[in-house]
């Protein structure tokens, strides 16, 4: 699917429109599933995309690029600490970059999967999906294991007065948390989605 004036209900479209990234919609949809034989994850294709905006943003302010350190000035302003950040952002403004118009348009790596998926119909190969098939199972044997071994610890090791008198149930519910927000999933859950669904608004 082209990068065509219907592709504007996500993030990424705007943004993709906003900067005239022409052609970087099929790039995101071939690295993601894997094109060339080796696939790119979603939060790799989110910084990727980012660092795209950023060059976009100083070559419109005519910025010369062999001149400025953009994937550090990136990594800065994502991930940096608050003085790496607050230096990369005075360097922006130096520039005559608004740091604020284009950290707004930095994506997270969900509205990455929610472009592909939903604007670009995209979806990974069937391996990948038996893949999570398959680890999501290994999780669930493993909470049955868990719950069978401790209840056999229990019947081994209470008084038999004990168990005469009060049944116990092993509930075994593994939660994956996400540190951002604060979402609890069950791991089979969280594997099918892709990760979590916080993050900027789609």
């Amino acid at each position: 699917m082209s990068d065509s004036a219907n592709e504007r209900g996500t993030k990424v479209a705007r943004i993709i429109e906003k900067y005239g990234l022409s052609g970087m919609g099929a790039e995101l949809e071939a690295a993601w599933i894997g094109d060339s034989g080796e696939r790119t994850s979603l939060r790799d294709l989110a910084d990727e995309f980012n660092e795209t905006v950023l060059r976009s943003a100083l070559k419109e302010n005519g910025v010369s690029l062999l001149d400025f350190e953009v994937t550090g000035t990136y990594e800065a302003l994502r991930h940096g600490s608050g003085s790496d950040e607050t230096r990369a952002r005075r360097r922006l403004e130096r520039e005559g970059v608004d740091a604020d118009e284009v950290t707004s348009d930095f994506v997270t790596h969900q509205s990455v999967h929610t472009y592909l998926t939903d604007e670009r119909n995209a979806s990974l190969p069937d391996r990948e999906e038996n893949a999570v098939e398959r680890r999501t199972e290994t999780i669930e044997k493993l909470e049955g294991r868990t719950a069978v071994v401790t209840e056999a610890s229990i019947d081994s090791t209470l008084p038999d007065d004990e168990l005469d008198r009060v049944d116990y149930d092993v509930i075994v519910d593994v939660q994956v948390v996400c540190s951002a927000c604060g979402s609890a999933y069950d791991p089979g859950e969280l594997l099918r989605r892709g990760g979590c669904t916080c993050g900027e608004p789609e």
